[in-house]
């Protein structure tokens, strides 16, 4: 079985930032596969279901996002998910250009609060990370108003395909392994 993690932080104010990227992707997948997000547990809203016939978790952690680990880490375990093979994380990335996509099989937080929280309580950086660039703020940006701030124009439209290209990956993994994945959709 599979976790798919969608990084972000819960509540209206927050929806569809650029710090939810990952919680966007989440949705994609809940509506391709048709896996309703309705249950709570440690903190986390998920679905369970199937992805080409693998069973999975979708899960969006309601812990926001500095204490995503806080959640991931408790359902993985009662799940028995090997997270070092089954645990895939979407997060949002701004060292990356909008429209940048970036996956690696382990490696450090990068600066990613949410990723630094996971690897935290997990004990280690090896799980698989799809990492969407949504640009950075520029010298001096304010890179919280940044993160938190909501995309327009042409941004929107270059985020909104990255996303689907971030939930074509996560299956991509599951189908293929991480390594045909990464050599496919890393741009």
């Amino acid at each position: 079985m599979y976790v798919i993690a969608g990084l972000g932080n819960p509540g209206t104010k927050y929806a569809h930032t650029r710090h939810n990227a990952g919680f966007d992707t989440i949705d994609i997948l809940s509506e391709r596969y048709d896996i309703p997000l309705r249950r709570h547990l440690f903190r986390g809203l998920y679905g369970k279901g199937l992805i080409d016939g693998e069973k999975v978790i979708l899960l969006k952690p309601q812990t926001y996002m500095n204490n995503s680990g806080e959640c991931i880490r408790p359902l993985c375990r009662h799940y028995k998910i090997d997270t070092d093979n089954e645990l895939i994380v979407i997060s949002d990335d701004i060292s990356m250009g909008v429209g940048r996509l970036r996956t690696r099989k382990s490696g450090s937080a990068g600066g990613h609060n949410g990723l630094k929280s996971i690897i935290a309580n997990l004990g280690n950086d090896n799980f698989t990370r799809i990492k969407i660039g949504v640009g950075d703020p520029g010298a001096g940006g304010d890179v919280v108003g940044h993160v938190l701030g909501r995309v327009t124009g042409e941004d929107a439209k270059t985020l909104a395909e990255i996303e689907e290209r971030a939930a074509d990956t996560a299956v991509a993994i599951i189908k293929e392994g991480a390594d045909k994945a990464i050599s496919k959709y890393n741009c």
